[in-house]
């Protein structure tokens, strides 16, 4: 069954032409539990957005998008570090500019990661040396079936690698309504990625950091507004430190990141640029010729046509490295979300 009530355009960056039964827009956490306790005494399948960055549409959703647009930004300070108080609604890049302009740094190497803020801690978003848990204080979510709120500091988000809490135990019947964020006035420049590592540690600002930062971003990721896609689609494996030397040494300039926690990083980028898969079609789906950590909407492509693609970007890496990837992207099916590495196995 095809519902065609709303179109879900606006509500994704891939710019899938899937619809939804209905669509709201709030901006309050009791008009939030609201529309929510409706469509669940409706049986109504019910999914939570931001902005849509970070989804895929396999095809029509049989329910009720609800579109997060609880704003607000609150600043308090004490002797040592700035407190932030934001709204799960606020535009995330539009935060890390309003907090340079307010002479507030420490979110610079976050600069152009699409979505809202009350999506950063799901995927604990990180880029360019920094994650979200370092600058995290807390996570204020409410309980969709009664309204009540509650606070969960760093250390409860059980925060990983692109993961969370908030993917597990409170993935259904909460949402997240605001974020805390904790920045030392001390301010320590990340240096360690890309054109970063050539600056000097002594002498550069925030801003320079900030504009280096969204200078290598826009020379290889697409701009979703322009062309669709959903920014890295699969995450940096995480491989046994045995392998990763092993894989070293038949290629030495690997990228590779040993990590604290055990294992090294490699980057999904390179491996698929390995398999030269650049340039490959499926449908109207294509890996960017730019970025191969990339899928974008080519050419009016479908949910299908990006899962296929994904299936074989996927399947040759697995047979050329041994390496499995796992999307980064959410995909949604008519009734909810799905485990996507099931569905493209």
């Amino acid at each position: 069954m095809s519902c065609q009530h709303t179109t879900l355009l606006p509500w994704n960056t891939f710019h899938l032409d899937a619809h939804a039964e209905k669509v709201s827009v709030v901006s309050s956490v009791h008009t939030l539990c609201q529309l929510w306790q409706e469509s669940d005494a409706k049986n109504q399948p019910v999914l939570l957005l931001g902005e849509g960055s970070n989804v895929l549409f396999l095809e029509d959703f049989q329910g009720h998008v609800i579109i997060n647009r609880i704003k607000g930004i609150e600043i308090h300070e004490d002797k040592d570090r700035w407190l932030l108080h934001v709204g799960a609604g606020e535009n995330w890049h539009q935060l890390v500019e309003h907090n340079l302009v307010k002479g507030i740094p420490g979110l610079e190497n976050l600069a152009l990661i699409p979505g809202c803020a009350g999506s950063a801690p799901i995927q604990n978003i990180g880029a360019y040396g920094i994650e979200f848990n370092q600058l995290c204080d807390y996570v204020d979510v409410v309980s969709l079936k009664d309204g009540m709120l509650k606070r969960l500091n760093a250390d409860e988000c059980a925060f990983g690698y692109r993961e969370s809490i908030f993917k597990h135990q409170y993935r259904y019947d909460y949402a997240i309504v605001a974020i805390g964020l904790t920045l030392p006035k001390k301010w320590q420049p990340i240096l360690t990625y890309g054109d970063l590592a050539r600056m000097s540690p002594d002498s550069v600002t925030p801003q320079q950091v900030f504009d280096a930062v969204c200078q290598m971003r826009r020379s290889k990721l697409p701009d979703p507004a322009i062309t669709g896609n959903a920014g890295s689609f699969f995450k940096n494996p995480v491989i046994a430190s045995e392998q990763a030397e092993e894989l070293h040494r038949s290629y030495p300039t690997m990228p590779h990141y040993p990590q604290a926690a055990g294992g090294t990083k490699l980057a999904a980028g390179w491996l698929i640029d390995q398999c030269a898969l650049k340039g490959t079609v499926v449908g109207g789906a294509m890996v960017h010729l730019q970025q191969a950590l990339v899928l974008i909407n080519h050419d009016r492509a479908t949910g299908a046509d990006v899962v296929a693609l994904a299936r074989t970007v996927r399947q040759r890496v697995g047979e050329h490295f041994n390496i499995w990837l796992e999307p980064e992207v959410r995909f949604i099916g008519s009734q909810g979300e799905l485990d996507a590495v099931k569905v493209i196995s």
